[in-house]
């Protein structure tokens, strides 16, 4: 087998010892194999966008599982299928978007997991809840349908009009002061919270058979974290040499999808063979009706469960989801721009990136999708993965997701999924959000008790007051149900009160700029005045009219275009 000839654009999907690592286009990461700005074979390119699309598949199918029992809709219900349909669609155009023209960095925007918690206590209001079983089983088809649509116009209204602030924060370039006040800190307690509060979910799902779902987080953690370097020969022509036998990291590329195919078949077979028996969770029939009744051709528009209502409550309690999603997304930007071996993001690419989330989130408000856009964690991970941080797959990805969202049976397919394989993708998921949260602490003196003080007391106050704020929906009466149910919303989200906790202590309580891990933190991700565009961040550039742009000097001043604060450069 002879390598030493190999090409760098034919070697980079295959292992280091197919002549990667002496061909590397960066410097930061020499096992990158492709960078921000490298183009794969468009064949490539489809595989490893599918990988992308199976890995946003996962967070956001998840999503239903929670987000419909609250919903009081019915396990049967094919609108199941075109709430994921709707989901997906908005999250191609909002990734696309964000790729090609916001922040420009390979990353997949679209439901989130931040979004559930706000809603859980929206939902869990008294006005809110659902009736009981025998009552929703007298009803009509109609009066079961409007039952669901009318909390899901409350849900998209509240979405819409939160994530204003967002577009706002961003695209003024408000969101580089603002957030000089979040520090490490405050992240911890707001990301974290997210998997630590969703634990009772995961622990449900997973319960419908802990074989199935134990093997699915074996199976993920075996193909992504230990049979990661395994190379497995796959035969390739070369023109002059015949067929050639070069080793493939399959299982660096496609864990996850890997995983989904082998454990959904081992249900169906398991279905097959009647181990399961009818009804049963983990059979693969056991919502088949889902996708019998489901449409072949669907395509989601605005408004399709009615028009969007609003409510105080709702858009205050929806806001701590925005703000959680911004310090999140915050996070990720040095992250994924250092994976795919991108220049630091400046400041105007920051400001484009959370403002395009905004609105990516008011598109899911408007159409109905029953959450918001976030820059999804899993997908910043397959990143690290695969080595694959390539913005033209990203794109790729963002182009299956539209197309594949107006599929109805598509959609209606991932409904199937067996509760135990969530439950195991539950594992993993909630798991790594809250490891993505705890990661922050590597900027604090974890020796400090101050820190230590601020960081039990931001995590563990929340948990205990948001769950009995839930339990005890009628315990706040001021006497205004309005107050009363904005304050039992805002009161009952664990994000919220654990960030405002953690941001108000870390601020007011003493502490030296080093213990705090504001130097460190500053480092990482440069905001306001300490991160002005200079002219080198050529990442960042929109793909055309850049040279119009600087030729109009005005367009230096706009907090969003990637012009801004050049003229400092002089």
């Amino acid at each position: 087998m002879e390598l030493n000839h190999v090409t760098l654009e034919d070697a980079q999907p295959f292992s280091n010892a197919a002549g990667n690592k002496n061909n590397t286009s960066i410097n930061e990461k020499p096992d990158l194999l492709y960078g921000i700005n490298d183009n794969p074979p468009w064949y490539l390119s489809i595989f490893l966008a599918f990988q992308h699309y199976l890995t946003m598949i996962g967070a956001i199918v998840s999503i239903p599982f929670i987000l419909t029992p609250a919903l009081c809709m019915s396990d049967e219900d094919p609108n199941r299928g075109i709430i994921i349909s709707t989901m997906i669609f908005v999250t191609g155009i909002v990734t696309y978007f964000q790729a090609t023209w916001g922040v420009r960095l390979p990353i997949v925007q679209g439901g989130t997991i931040s979004f559930l918690v706000p809603t859980l206590a929206i939902l869990a209001l008294p006005q809110w809840k659902c009736p009981a079983e025998s009552v929703i089983n007298e009803m009509n088809e109609d009066d079961r349908q409007e039952l669901w649509q009318l909390r899901m116009r409350e849900l998209s209204g509240a979405i819409a009009v939160s994530a204003m602030v967002q577009v706002v924060l961003g695209y003024t370039g408000l969101v580089g002061k603002i957030l000089r006040f979040v520090t490490p800190l405050t992240i911890v307690p707001t990301v974290s919270l997210v998997g630590l509060t969703l634990f009772e979910h995961a622990a449900e799902t997973a319960s419908k058979h802990w074989g199935i779902a134990v093997g699915t987080t074996s199976l993920l953690t075996l193909f992504s974290q230990i049979m990661s370097n395994v190379a497995i020969p796959v035969p390739h022509y070369r023109k002059g040499h015949g067929i050639e036998f070069r080793p493939f990291l399959l299982f660096r590329l496609f864990p996850v999808l890997l995983t989904i195919v082998l454990m959904w078949g081992l249900c169906g077979i398991l279905t097959l063979t009647n181990t399961f028996e009818e009804g049963h969770p983990s059979r693969t029939d056991v919502r088949i009706n889902v996708l019998i009744n489901a449409k072949w051709f669907y395509i989601p528009y605005p408004g399709q469960f009615g028009v969007p209502s609003v409510t105080l409550a709702g858009v205050l309690g929806m806001l701590a989801g925005v703000l959680a999603c911004t310090v999140e997304s915050l996070s990720y930007y040095p992250t994924v721009s250092q994976m795919s071996g991108a220049q630091s993001p400046p400041l105007h690419a920051i400001n484009r990136g959370i403002g395009t989330e905004g609105l990516g989130t008011v598109l899911a408000g408007l159409w109905g999708a029953g959450n918001g856009t976030n820059t999804f964690g899993e997908n910043v991970g397959a990143i690290g993965v695969t080595k694959i941080g390539s913005r033209r797959v990203i794109q790729w990805a963002a182009i299956i997701m539209i197309l594949q969202g107006v599929i109805g049976k598509f959609g209606a397919v991932f409904i199937l999924i067996p509760d135990s394989v969530v439950g195991g993708i539950f594992c993993v998921m909630f798991g790594m959000i809250i490891a993505f949260g705890l990661s922050t602490l590597q900027y604090v003196d974890l020796r400090s008790s101050r820190n230590l003080y601020i960081l039990g007391l931001s995590i563990f106050i929340p948990m205990v007051l948001c769950k009995w704020i839930q339990q005890h929906p009628g315990a706040i009466n001021t006497g205004n149900e309005t107050v009363d149910s904005t304050l039992t919303v805002l009161l009952g989200t664990t994000i919220l009160v654990g960030g405002v906790l953690g941001c108000f202590l870390d601020n007011i309580i003493p502490g030296s700029p080093e213990e705090r891990g504001l130097i460190e933190w500053a480092n990482e991700m440069p905001l306001g005045d300490d991160n002005v565009n200079d002219g080198t961040a050529t990442d960042y550039d929109f793909p055309y009219g850049m040279d119009t742009l600087k030729r109009w000097k005005w367009t230096y001043y706009i907090p969003f275009l990637p012009t801004y604060k050049l003229q400092k450069k002089c």
